[in-house]
């Protein structure tokens, strides 16, 4: 992976008539991980959902390799990855149709059998025929997560991945995170579960203090 160079200048993001943060700074280096801490709205989805684009900043400035994120934001998606709490799958589709949509969106290239297996190492071989409405919340949560091997983003930016996961999924997603960051990769991630998340280069942000 090339190098990568998140930088977030005196960011201010603000919830209907609340500050949610103001002056937030900081960066984000390839081979590294920030780990985002915070009580319930304190604004850990709201940054995550900032630095992807989906809502816009009060003030401040998101930079991705020195260039601002909205000015290049096609260079940019094509960076990165963001995973939130609705996962994003089409519930008519089954999750081989929704991994296939996901890659086709982000310009990857892959085959069949590469999307057969990462549903097979996520634990998911049974659901490739299945729609995704008929799944629980763990197998969706599996699907989505699916995307994080197939698709080549340096960037991934993961809000409460480890929700709905049993412990063998949690120790996977674990094992794929820590593979992504050795290889220059660089996560931003929240997380509410007592999950050790233990890579080269941690970085902790805590908000509403």
């Amino acid at each position: 992976m090339e190098n990568g160079l998140l930088e977030v200048r005196a960011l201010a993001c603000v919830r209907g008539d609340r500050q949610l943060f103001s002056d937030l700074s900081f960066s984000l280096q390839a081979g590294a991980l920030l780990h985002v801490h915070g009580p319930n709205g304190s604004g850990k989805t709201t940054l995550l959902r900032a630095i992807a684009g989906l809502v816009l900043q009060e003030r401040g400035e998101i930079l991705w390799n020195g260039t601002s994120s909205g000015k290049e934001k096609d260079a940019f998606n094509r960076e990165l990855l963001y995973l939130g709490h609705h996962y994003g799958l089409k519930l008519e589709l089954t999750g081989y149709e929704n991994l296939k949509v996901f890659a086709n969106l982000s310009g990857a290239e892959i085959s069949e059998h590469e999307v057969e297996a990462a549903l097979r190492r996520f634990g998911l071989a049974h659901c490739v025929e299945l729609p995704v409405k008929v799944l629980s919340q763990g197998q969706k949560r599996r699907v989505a997560l699916a995307r994080l091997l197939l698709q080549s983003s340096k960037l991934w930016i993961l809000d409460e991945p480890f929700v709905a996961l049993d412990a063998a999924a949690v120790e996977l997603l674990l094992e794929v995170i820590k593979t992504h960051v050795a290889n220059g990769g660089m996560v931003i991630l929240t997380t509410h579960q007592a999950v050790a998340v233990e890579v080269g280069s941690v970085q902790h942000l805590h908000l509403g203090q």
